[in-house]
């Protein structure tokens, strides 16, 4: 019974990985598909006739996807990355459970590896979707997000007591 639920969870996780994988790859073809296109019906979010909803001074211009700030935001949150796997890995080694990982990819430094770089390239890939769909301030709240979560996590494995006597 404890295989079949460990072998679910591993599975619902990959099938979570592969599609954040699916939605950070969309962008791409949905450009390519539009490249194709007779050079009249090409439409950029700035050229739309559209007004942007809103007080226009809350909208942040347009700028590219890895300018200076996306750099020290994406930077950020593979140094929490890296510091959530450590800390996972010293709670482990103080006798503590992990209870949101199964045991299988936990245990497994391949693994457990390969989901803390899941995890942050499916981040980046949803602020690419938001980059692309003209959400500028999401772009930047979901790094922001994602880095103050897992510093929370870190933190928190850190400051667990060991079950060791």
């Amino acid at each position: 019974m404890g295989f079949v639920l460990r072998a679910s969870r591993l599975g619902s996780i990959g099938l979570t990985s592969i599609f954040a994988f699916i939605l950070a790859a969309l962008p791409a073809v949905a450009q390519q598909v539009q490249e194709n296109l007779p050079p009249t019906t090409k439409l950029s979010i700035s050229e739309s006739k559209t007004p942007p909803l809103g007080n226009s001074d809350s909208i942040e211009p347009r700028h590219d996807f890895l300018d200076k700030t996306n750099i020290l935001l994406f930077s950020g949150m593979a140094i929490f990355r890296v510091l959530d796997y450590t800390s996972t890995r010293n709670m482990l080694a103080r006798g503590r459970e992990e209870r949101l990982i199964p045991d299988d990819v936990v245990y497994s430094n391949a693994g457990f590896a390969s989901l803390e770089a899941a995890g942050a390239a499916a981040s980046i890939g949803v602020s690419y979707l938001l980059h692309r769909t003209g959400h500028h301030k999401l772009e930047r709240w979901m790094s922001i997000g994602h880095i103050s979560v897992t510093a929370f996590g870190a933190a928190r494995n850190y400051a667990l007591e060991s079950k060791h006597p």
